[in-house]
């Protein structure tokens, strides 16, 4: 199962966060947003699929987020959580902690924004466009 999301970037993205990345719905970014990849997101974890949801809420699920925007790809994994609410109507947060809220997308993620492939932050940076493919699968 898989959710796509479609955002912009945006002159101020940095991908300096240490524990986190997010795509937002908001139509601006200020440089202490050093975790936001892409904003002016489609569509945001409260429209997502309730299918796509249950299967996020299994601890055995693996949730990959691709990032794609200008010819370059970034791939993360993480994994779900039965805390996982995806109510957020603004952002889609990964995180590399166990931390939960209702922007959390992923936990236990290999990797934060600052782990993000440089010519795709640059290409970002530079506005381009952005798909967030979501994919859930469950372990056996």
């Amino acid at each position: 199962m898989k959710e796509v999301i479609h955002a912009q970037g945006h002159e101020n993205v940095s991908a300096a966060h240490a524990s986190t990345f997010e795509v937002t719905t908001d139509d601006y970014l200020t440089p202490a947003g050093d975790c936001i990849l892409g904003i002016e997101a489609d569509r945001a974890p409260a429209d997502f699929d309730t299918e796509f949801v249950a299967a996020c809420q299994h601890a055995d699920a693996t949730i990959t987020a691709t990032f794609e925007a200008d010819g370059h790809r970034e791939t993360v994994t993480g994994r779900g959580d039965p805390d996982l609410t995806f109510e957020n109507d603004r952002s889609a947060v990964g995180r590399t902690s166990d931390y939960v809220d209702d922007r959390t997308v992923l936990v236990g993620a290999e990797f934060a924004a600052e782990g993000f492939d440089g010519e795709l932050v640059a290409a970002l940076a530079e506005g381009a466009d952005l798909t967030v493919t979501l994919t859930v699968e469950r372990g056996e």
